[in-house]
């Protein structure tokens, strides 16, 4: 299993710090890029609807979804910081394939609902604030894939510090906003009290919690964690779960202030003045001006809008590449894999836009927060288990009392969205011209659905957890080779791309050259910088790929091989052929992932434009 975001991962060092303040402050971070999941544009539409239709009734919704989202995250947090996995990652090791797929599937599924809200979040502040059309304005919210792979390139804490400073736009903008409709603190004391005025405020109640508590944000915790690099020993892990925590309360805490303040503004101002129909974010922008009588309200408005969308989109894309990843072991190029999620989210927005008009674009932001509702317990559930696994957490899960705590929210939401389904499916066949036709198709999906709701609940209870955890790490390379009664190479180079290729292609190079050949690693760095600047390279990713390399010659050279490393900078097809017409080689060896045709356009293949460039033969192992 490799390594979860690999190319950040364990990049920023919390240890050798001289202060307690520090050693926090090296840990503080992954919370924020997960806050601005609680604050992206899907919130802002239910909150919206709460706040306007009934007034603070609804508040209490989202202090409860709020301690949920801290106990959550705070779990995820803890698996990724004690097994150094990631769920997705988890649950490949713990369920079967068929299983995996059907999670994969599902959690793609809140990953495009997620994306679809941050798409139309973007695009209608964009139309607010410089009148752009949405449709103009959701197809500006392509570039942002460049956004993403220049903010990666630097390094996540810059990302980090990106991200931080996006959330304390939005922040300081509510800020100003809750001085301009001074809301009654009485009345929203008041709303802190559970109640649920009708059937519709229910609907609104899940959509918050779906839009609050986000299946995608439980992968991205347990990922971004493993971005530090501490000590391993059983105080190191604790002081990280404790720094984590603290992180995470402070994060989520500030992301219940924005939303929060956003339900208060709708109650404040629409249903204060009997509004109570206010549920597009376009009428909100409109009405605040009149309502509140300046102009830099709906001003505001639209900008913490936009800073939401964006800073919300970049940690999606994170968690879709972690999703990807981890349940089918498969990496694509970071740009193939932006651009595929983005195009999810983009298409039927479009279309949806088109056929209906911009008036349907809140209805579309509610709805994909009740799927995200729906795809909850699909990723709790294994969560739960996970970090309640003596074994897999190595002395490190969670207590009784906790994890009674964590069955019950689970609980909560299962419940909730079984009765979403039932009423809506109530609802369809009563109004449907043919109910035959759902009888035959959404009833015996929705069966399906709670069937494998009720295997990932009691599997882990009959089974126990695989103990043979597959692992492509250069560190257990399996070096059992044949025994040849002579070698003829001598001087034999191989291509390293810190994949699973690696392992084969090592291997059937010691077996042409054996113990008594010299070996020569060769890794292209393909960064930006390296284009650009060349072996003058000096990013975050070269840092990293060069003490890879290291890793791998060192461990190489202690098993008793003769071995040299080269890295080299550009493009493979074009800087692999110029190292090795430079060099005295016998045979070049290159692993392959056994793609070809188009899946080459999505993964990459240097191979075909290779072959013609060198002057030695070229050795392909397919994996």
């Amino acid at each position: 299993m490799s390594k979860s975001l690999e190319e950040v991962h364990e990049s920023v060092t919390t240890q050798n710090k001289k202060s307690v303040f520090k050693r926090i402050l090296a840990f503080f971070g992954p919370a924020y890029l997960i806050s601005v999941g609680y604050m992206d544009p899907g919130n802002w539409a239910t909150d919206i609807a709460g706040g306007s239709q009934f007034g603070y009734a609804l508040l209490w919704v989202l202090l409860m979804s709020n301690i949920m989202a801290l106990l959550l995250q705070s779990l995820s947090a803890r698996l990724g910081i004690v097994t150094q996995r990631d769920l997705a990652q988890a649950s490949r090791e713990t369920y079967s394939p068929f299983i995996n797929y059907i999670l994969y599937f599902l959690a793609e599924i809140a990953i495009a609902a997620c994306d679809l809200a941050e798409v139309l979040g973007m695009a209608i502040g964009l139309n607010l604030l410089f009148g752009i059309s949405l449709i103009d304005g959701v197809l500006i919210t392509v570039l942002d894939t460049f956004l993403l792979l220049f903010l990666i390139n630097k390094g996540i804490r810059k990302m980090e510090a990106f991200i931080i400073t996006l959330v304390a736009v939005i922040g300081v903008s509510f800020i100003f906003e809750m001085i301009f409709a001074q809301p009654v603190v009485g009345d929203v004391l008041q709303g802190l009290i559970p109640t649920m005025p009708n059937e519709t405020a229910l609907y609104i109640a899940i959509g918050i919690i779906g839009a609050t508590v986000m299946p995608h944000n439980l992968y991205l915790h347990s990922s971004l964690v493993q971005t530090r690099k501490f000590d391993r020993s059983k105080a190191g892990i604790k002081q990280a779960l404790k720094y984590n925590f603290i992180d995470s309360t402070i994060a989520l805490n500030m992301a219940f202030f924005v939303n929060a303040a956003i339900l208060i503004l709708a109650a404040a101002t629409f249903y204060k003045v009997g509004m109570f129909e206010v549920a597009e974010i376009q009428d909100a922008h409109r009405f605040l001006q009149p309502i509140l009588g300046t102009k830099w309200a709906p001003i505001l408005f639209a900008v913490a809008l936009i800073a939401a969308g964006q800073s919300s989109t970049i940690t999606g894309t994170l968690a879709g590449q972690i999703i990807m990843e981890g349940y089918l072991n498969l990496r694509i190029q970071p740009w193939v894999r932006r651009i595929i999620t983005r195009l999810i989210a983009i298409v039927p927005a479009v279309v949806v836009i088109t056929i209906f008009g911009e008036g349907v674009t809140g209805k579309l932001l509610i709805l994909s927060q009740v799927i995200l509702s729906l795809q909850l317990g699909f990723a709790i559930i294994p969560l739960i288990h996970f970090v309640s696994d003596k074994t897999k957490m190595k002395g490190f899960h969670i207590s009784k009392l906790t994890q009674v705590a964590s069955w019950i929210v689970a609980t909560i939401i299962v419940v909730l969205n079984a009765k979403l389904v039932y009423d809506e499916i109530n609802g369809w066949l009563a109004s449907a011209e043919n109910p035959t036709l759902l009888w035959l198709t959404v009833i015996p999906l929705a069966f399906s659905f709670l069937i494998l709701l009720l295997y990932i609940v009691f599997k882990p209870f009959v089974t126990k957890s695989k103990n043979n955890i597959e692992n492509h790490s250069p560190h257990n390379l399996k070096l059992t080779f044949s025994k040849a009664a002579s070698y003829s190479k001598k001087n034999i180079a191989v291509a390293v791309d810190f994949t699973a290729a690696d392992e084969v292609a090592l291997n059937s190079a010691f077996e042409l050259g054996g113990k008594d050949a010299e070996y020569t690693l060769i890794h292209i760095v393909e960064t930006v910088g390296a284009l650009i600047h060349g072996d003058n390279a000096d990013d975050h990713e070269t840092s990293i790929d060069e003490k890879l390399l290291i890793q791998y010659e060192e461990m190489l050279v202690g098993k008793g091989f003769k071995v040299v490393s080269q890295l080299g900078f550009g493009t493979p097809d074009k800087t692999i052929p110029v190292l090795i017409n430079k060099g005295n080689f016998d045979v070049l060896v290159m692993g392959t992932h056994g793609h070809t045709g188009f899946k080459d356009l999505v993964f990459g293949t240097t191979v075909d434009k290779l072959r013609h460039k060198i002057s030695i033969p070229l050795f392909i192992v397919k994996k």
